[in-house]
């Protein structure tokens, strides 16, 4: 059926119908309705126009459904009730309450801060579906590019065209060592010299991460040479407390309970740091609980000695 042969009829023109079937009079339907008697009748003929056949047939006594009127009845009833259906789902969408998100973030923020911010966001929101994909910084720019994932949680400092950026800070990384090392002085910062003589854990040399940390100590005119080479965060902070190496890291990776039983150590001036934030596609409107899922990133994210506030 082409679009041009759709009856053009209102839910207000199917609740008159099901109401005169279910009353048998349309002087009771329309005091039922709250209208008057001319109005309603107005209104069947009209619906019946528009489908070309009488739904009821009249008489001095009582109104019957025609052959086509028991027909339609079903029909209409279906209809109302998949409207109403629909405006409960809308009106639940529109308040967070139900619906679907996919984060895409980078493995640091997975590993420390997200899980306490996420845990109290999706506890408020039991009718939201939360996909949240880990992965190194190119595995999440490709996958809000692609569109398969709402929102990306990653390194902003330089993003493909196609995508925005909100910055939530400059995340600065630290050095990992197990309690007892001798480098673990409380407070004292540790120098990249300094790291480049230990036995270090790190991440292939495709990583975004990794890619950062050898940059800057090529620019102090040091190359790091990493012992073991591991594609996880948590793997990566089990063997320093195993005590397998140092590591360096951005400061979320720790943040919490992440960092629990480490000794975290910040590195000496220049020390080495990166934008992170929020991406998104361009001109993507993001849905009512990606939406709020987004403002919860940006008003929970840690500040202090982990980030500081861009100017």
């Amino acid at each position: 059926m082409t679009r041009q042969h759709i009856p053009d009829l209102s839910a207000r023109q199917l609740l008159a119908v099901l109401t005169v079937a279910e009353q048998g009079s349309f002087v009771a339907a329309a005091a039922t309705l709250a209208c008057s008697q001319p109005a309603l009748t107005r209104t069947i003929r009209r619906v019946e126009d528009l489908l070309g056949a009488a739904l009821f047939e009249r008489t001095t006594r009582r109104v019957r459904l025609t052959a086509a009127g028991r027909e339609f009845l079903p029909v209409a009833e279906r209809l109302l009730h998949e409207l109403g259906l629909l405006a409960r789902s809308l009106r639940e969408i529109a308040a967070e309450s139900r619906g679907q998100v996919v984060l895409a973030c980078i493995m640091s923020a997975a590993t420390g801060v997200l899980p306490g911010l996420l845990g109290a966001w999706s506890a408020a929101r039991p009718g939201v579906e939360l996909h949240v994909r880990e992965g190194v910084h190119g595995h999440v720019l490709a996958e809000v590019q692609a569109g398969s994932a709402d929102i990306g949680l990653t390194y902003v400092d330089a993003l493909p065209e196609g995508l925005l950026a909100e910055p939530l800070g400059r995340e600065h990384f630290v050095a990992v060592a197990p309690p007892g090392h001798a480098l673990a002085h409380p407070g004292a910062p540790v120098t990249l010299a300094a790291l480049a003589e230990e036995r270090l854990i790190a991440f292939p040399p495709e990583s975004h991460t990794r890619r950062i940390i050898e940059a800057a100590a090529a620019g102090a005119g040091l190359t790091l040479r990493p012992r073991l080479t591991v594609m996880q965060f948590a793997t990566m902070l089990r063997l320093v407390r195993a005590g397998a190496g140092l590591a360096i890291v951005p400061a979320t990776a720790v943040a919490g309970s992440a960092g629990e039983s480490l000794a975290v150590l910040p590195l000496a001036p220049p020390g080495l740091s990166r934008r992170v934030g929020l991406v998104t596609q361009a001109g993507r409107v993001l849905s009512p609980p990606a939406a709020g899922l987004m403002g919860a990133l940006r008003d929970g994210w840690p500040g202090g000695a982990l980030m500081q506030n861009m100017e």
